[in-house]
């Protein structure tokens, strides 16, 4: 944090993390034990930044909870998680019940998981994640449900040389997760690789259970979900590999060649694979060559977003589309260690290095961030050509953007001015969205 407070912040507490990321576990019914209105105000955040995804099979305002007053705080509330988890057992219907805990009975010291493992049954399971705020943010909240789901859910299985589990996508973090989810489930097959996630409609308890079976974790991403692969690896023998989201061809192309190195994939299969989907790619692009390189669509950008979004957005332009990314602002709040993995991660993995890169959470360093490449703003009607003609980011860069005289469209949290269902940037296709989206955005006002 750059001070005792963060200005405009684009993530939630640790808690808000875990409730997305469990409460999109198909047949899971999370239950919090904190305080009074945590989930209603998880629930409104989610409608404001998520891409208007603030519903679930249990979650929003349906959220079991145990709401502690006065006296739990007083007298522990472990008598009043258990009465929530009965209640919630009796009228909720699931296959998994996921007891998360929020500030106030971490402070008290309340023994949650006693109660959980007590009330737990082999026909309704019921397992427990610490995710009090102060713990950390939402990206921290998503890393210990799969940690806890790696501990306490996953069964030993014999490997499936075929089977991959994917993380790295934290659910609502990533208002784009179902379609990115989907994109990469679609990489995987190119190769005859059958991708299983924990999270979104394809998933569930059984997809959960079935996580032992993987061959490969495969992580895309330099931080989110690499200390649960880490314990899937002590506790299971299954290896792990980072591959950085992959928007557009480039990207793909690379993930494909990490993927078929894992699953000792021949190499000649890939590059058909590889030569494949990249004919289909570009005979769809083909049409809007000509705009793309002759009407004034090469763009200087600026890219603001966290650990994955922002330096798999500052390739695509550079790569893709040809655009320069000018600045790129990762809005994480990370440690010096944490800034170094995410460097390292980028060198293993191939990842073009952004060139003007800043780590920066308040929207005031932000700001202060772009003005310091671009200073004279818009500039008026006599405006520098490496003006920044876009800035890719969330809605909260909007006046931004508007102050640079450039253009917007929000890719990254929070996202408020879009609704967001199925659309991912994954992929050969998903960067065709992606490369529909930013353009759109150019042309507009025409």
């Amino acid at each position: 944090m750059t001070g005792p407070f963060v200005e405009r912040p684009r993530w939630s507490c640790a808690l808000g993390g875990a409730l997305a990321a469990a409460g999109n576990i198909p047949r899971t019914v999370p239950i919090l034990h904190a305080g009074p209105g945590c989930a209603g105000n998880f629930a409104w955040t989610s409608n404001g930044a998520a891409g208007l995804q603030v519903t679930g099979q249990c979650l929003a305002l349906s959220v079991p909870s145990t709401n502690l007053q006065e006296q739990e705080v007083v007298f522990g509330g472990v008598d009043r998680l258990r009465e929530e988890i009965r209640e919630a057992m009796a009228i909720m219907e699931g296959d998994l019940y996921f007891v998360l805990t929020g500030c106030l009975p971490e402070v008290i010291g309340d023994d949650a998981l006693a109660v959980a493992d007590e009330l737990s049954t082999p026909e309704a399971p019921v397992i427990l994640a610490s995710t009090p705020g102060f713990k950390g943010d939402s990206y921290l909240g998503y890393g210990e449900v799969l940690k806890t789901l790696v501990e306490r859910a996953v069964r030993r299985s014999r490997p499936q040389k075929d089977l991959a589990n994917v993380w790295g996508i934290p659910p609502g973090m990533d208002p784009f997760w179902r379609g990115n989810l989907e994109g990469i489930r679609g990489l995987l097959g190119l190769l005859g690789i059958r991708a299983n996630m924990l999270f979104g409609p394809a998933a569930g308890p059984r997809a959960v259970r079935r996580a032992g079976a993987a061959a490969v974790n495969v992580v895309v991403s330099g931080l989110y979900g690499t200390e649960a692969a880490e314990l899937f690896a002590d506790l299971h023998g299954t290896p792990w590999i980072e591959a950085p989201l992959p928007y557009g061809a480039a990207a793909s192309e690379r993930f494909l060649k990490a993927a078929g190195r894992a699953f000792r994939i021949p190499p000649s299969r890939v590059r058909r694979a590889i030569e494949a989907a990249g004919r289909a790619h570009y005979e769809a692009l083909e049409p809007a060559v000509d705009l793309l390189s002759d009407m004034e669509s090469q763009r200087h950008v600026a890219v603001i977003g966290d650990a994955n979004h922002a330096p798999a957005l500052a390739a695509f332009a550079r790569e893709d589309l040809g655009w320069a990314p000018e600045l790129t602002v990762i809005v994480n709040d990370l440690g010096p260690g944490q800034r170094e993995r995410l460097r390292a991660h980028w060198e293993r993995t191939g990842v073009p290095v952004p060139e003007n890169l800043v780590f920066a959470s308040d929207a005031a360093a932000i700001r202060e961030a772009a003005l310091k490449v671009w200073p004279d703003g818009g500039g008026g009607p006599y405006r520098d050509p490496r003006r920044p003609a876009f800035v890719a980011g969330s809605s909260l860069d909007r006046p931004l953007a508007a102050e640079l005289g450039a253009g917007h469209l929000s890719v990254s949290y929070p996202v408020a001015n879009r609704a967001v269902l199925t659309r991912g940037y994954t992929g050969y296709s998903g960067g065709l969205a992606l490369t529909e989206d930013l353009v759109s955005a150019c042309i507009a006002g025409r």
